[in-house]
């Protein structure tokens, strides 16, 4: 897809605008309320969505916009080891879902990022948490593809500009997080 400057401006501003804060709220909250009964963050993506998945992570392990301990957060795609070994074992398919088997439990929130929303993959890491009884949270792009139906709730950025949809991960990742700081500073 070619677009100008201006154009690529506008989608972003527009993709923005669209967030549902609503969900983003219920996320934050719901988050905090599993840290507070033991449970933690899992979450993963390919690519740029691996990146987006690692930047989450650090924003709760270190801190936001207020001091607070550090939350419990996992990026999947950080175990070279690990997702290598179950690519080459099995099926690069198969590379979050089985850290997901042996990691997440009820009281954990599982986010799986995809612009497309069907990296399967990604799908199947969905498909194993539910089976754990985890809240599911899918961010895709503006159809959710694959993902739309399967994950409890879905954060889709209202693009079909992956660089746009990327972008508009990003900020809800850090409504997330200032959400959860908020909340943490009232109480």
């Amino acid at each position: 897809m070619k677009i100008g400057l201006d154009e690529y401006i506008e989608k972003g501003v527009s993709a923005r605008k669209a967030i549902d804060i609503e969900k983003i709220r219920f996320i934050a909250n719901e988050m905090l309320s599993r840290f507070k009964r033991g449970g933690k963050l899992i979450t993963f993506g390919n690519g740029g969505s691996a990146a987006d998945a690692q930047h989450f992570v650090g924003e709760l392990d270190g801190h936001f916009t207020i001091e607070r301990g550090a939350l419990p957060a996992i990026a999947l795609s950080t175990n070279t080891s690990s997702l290598t070994a179950i690519g080459n074992d099995y099926t690069y398919a198969d590379v979050f879902s089985r850290p997901v088997s042996s990691l997440a439990t009820s009281n954990d929130v599982i986010v799986g990022i995809s612009t497309s929303g069907n990296s399967q993959n990604v799908v199947n890491a969905i498909l194993e948490a539910k089976k754990k009884g985890a809240l599911t949270v899918a961010m895709t792009g503006k159809a959710g593809g694959k993902l739309a139906g399967l994950a409890d709730m879905l954060l889709n950025a209202d693009s079909d500009f992956t660089p746009v949809i990327q972008e508009t991960h990003i900020t809800m990742i850090h409504m997330i997080c200032l959400e959860i700081d908020n909340l943490m500073e009232k109480h």
